[in-house]
């Protein structure tokens, strides 16, 4: 009789990622007999870790989509069958197909959403000009402005004005009228909170939103299923559209989330890859999932449990976000270019750096990383 194999995974460090994941391995194993272990690395090292150095040590590895040029290029992870784009939310089956493969299937869906405390939010602005006008403050806004996220708002901003073909050139990452506008705006973002803003995740300002009463809602930031959710914390959250620019309407967030994909690298690979579709399922996703903290990324799950109460403040809240979402460049010389610009943010904010200035250094290092990193 041949023993089932046992699997090792990696996913990011947060109930979202782990213990979803943890809950339906068990039920996973005792349906079939496969163990799965999960370790867990930080957000940060979500991003920034190599995806061919985990795959020599983890069978299964989940992912952020931006990563995809580069696995492709080095052939870490096996090439899975497509999944049928009618799963697909906001794109979340689309971003992890790169050159004729896909190289991860979405098991967790997110973009950039607004979020409120409904016992404190007597408004919430409709368009970024309201932000922007005298009365912005009457809003009691918090924003996670962490140099990564603070980036990935840009793009929310640029992209919802219609400018989704990035880069624009090979001289200008973004055009100069909607780069400027998106760094006034995330300006204004910065003097409505603390200092410390510059330096906080979605994560964080979350946290002070459910836990304090000392702000009403965070207008963009990735969304977590969790905080809306009764009894997660203090207070439940409720998600609502991101504000749009006046005249335009459009909502194009940043899409975010993660997939899970299968190394190339190691023996199991047709045992992970059968993991994977089954967590990957509309029946997983609505189920044991969701019930343990997970964020589904299958439309049928969505569907299927957007009007639950225990969920309905995220799946029916951020449905149209989502649904909308736009997702950034996956090329490789991309993942350098936003580890520098990372290093540059903090200035903007901090350093009160002046909008035009900061563009020029952004288009700057833009350039030196598609010299380096050629499509």
């Amino acid at each position: 009789m041949t023993t089932p194999p046992k699997l090792i995974g990696m996913t990011w460090d947060h109930p979202r990622a782990f213990d979803s994941l943890v809950a339906a391995s068990a039920e996973y194993e005792a349906r079939t007999g496969v163990a799965i272990t999960w370790e867990k690395r930080s957000l940060q090292a979500f991003a920034d870790v190599p995806i061919d150095r985990l795959a020599r040590t983890y069978d299964l590895i989940i992912l952020d989509h931006p990563h995809v040029g580069q696995i492709a290029e080095s052939g870490c992870l096996r090439p899975l069958p497509a999944m049928p784009a009618s799963a697909s939310l906001g794109g979340s089956v689309e971003c992890y197909h790169w050159r004729g493969q896909s190289w991860a299937w979405p098991v967790d869906a997110a973009c950039q959403m607004a979020v409120i405390r409904p016992d404190l939010a007597t408004g919430f602005p409709a368009c970024w000009e309201q932000v922007m006008g005298p009365g912005g403050a009457d809003f009691r806004l918090l924003t996670p402005l962490k140099p990564v996220d603070a980036f990935d708002m840009m793009l929310t901003l640029v992209a919802s004005r219609g400018e989704v073909a990035l880069a624009a050139s090979p001289d200008e990452f973004c055009s100069r009228d909607n780069g400027l506008l998106a760094l006034t705006v995330l300006k204004r973002l910065f003097r409505l909170g603390p200092a410390e803003a510059a330096g906080w995740n979605p994560i964080q300002v979350l946290e002070i939103l459910s836990e304090s009463d000392d702000f009403a809602a965070s207008p963009c930031l990735f969304g977590y299923i969790n905080y809306a959710r009764p009894g997660f914390r203090r207070h439940a959250l409720s998600y609502v559209d991101l504000p749009v620019f006046d005249g335009i309407g459009a909502r194009r967030a940043i899409l975010g989330g993660a997939g899970i994909g299968v190394s190339a690298l190691r023996g199991q690979g047709d045992a992970a890859q059968d993991f994977a579709a089954w967590v990957t399922s509309a029946p997983v996703q609505s189920g044991v999932y969701l019930a343990n903290e997970g964020q589904p990324a299958h439309l049928a799950a969505w569907q299927a449990r957007r009007h639950d109460p225990a969920h309905a403040g995220f799946l029916d809240g951020g449905f149209e976000t989502i649904r909308t979402a736009w997702t950034r460049p996956r090329d490789q010389w991309f993942l350098h270019f936003v580890d520098e610009i990372c290093e540059i943010f903090p200035d903007f904010f901090l350093r009160d750096q002046d909008e035009a200035a900061f563009l020029d250094r952004l288009n700057a290092l833009y350039r030196h990383a598609i010299t380096r990193n050629p499509a």
